[in-house]
């Protein structure tokens, strides 16, 4: 596995192909790698599915309240829910949507990011500025690249676990 130099602020999430290891940013994006971590702690994030996966794009996961392929599944609503806390606000930043980054999902407001996240398969610099980037998978891009595609999939991957690294 990767050299884990801040196992406080890393995560791990298992998929079905294997382990992503992702070194999240607490300096650029302290609320937002904050709520990651709460919502792993939690197991907020286990058997979440993959609901929006682009081709080229991005893949988008992390809706609690919908997307739990074990526990209130709801493929029609995937996608559209978040979790029981407050949205947080934009922390925009200079660093870049390239491949591999971790962006916070959200609505047309800026300040409504809550449990969704999509991880950039390409270099995906249009989103610069727009949405908050918040980590980057320093191992296991491999496995985000196998996540079934579709907008939703018709046989979804999900997150199986998902980890704090000092808690594993």
């Amino acid at each position: 596995m990767a050299e884990i130099k801040d196992p406080e602020n890393t995560i791990i999430i298992e998929l079905k192909d294997g382990p992503v290891v992702i070194e999240l940013l607490p300096d650029v994006a302290p609320q937002h790698t904050g709520r990651m971590k709460e919502l792993a702690r939690a197991g907020k994030y286990d058997n979440v599915a993959f609901h929006r996966v682009i081709d080229g794009f991005m893949a988008q996961t992390g809706d609690v309240a919908h997307a739990n392929m074990e526990a209130g599944w709801n493929p029609g609503r995937a996608g559209t829910g978040g979790s029981d806390l407050p949205d947080l606000p934009a922390e925009f930043s200079k660093l870049p949507h390239d491949r591999g980054t971790i962006g916070a999902a959200r609505s047309a407001n800026p300040n409504s990011a809550n449990s969704q996240f999509f991880i950039n398969f390409n270099d995906n610099h249009f989103l610069n500025g727009q949405y908050t980037v918040y980590g980057r998978v320093i191992e296991g891009m491999e496995h985000v690249d196998k996540i079934q595609r579709g907008e939703p999939p018709a046989s979804p991957d999900r997150m199986i676990s998902v980890k704090v690294a000092a808690d594993a």
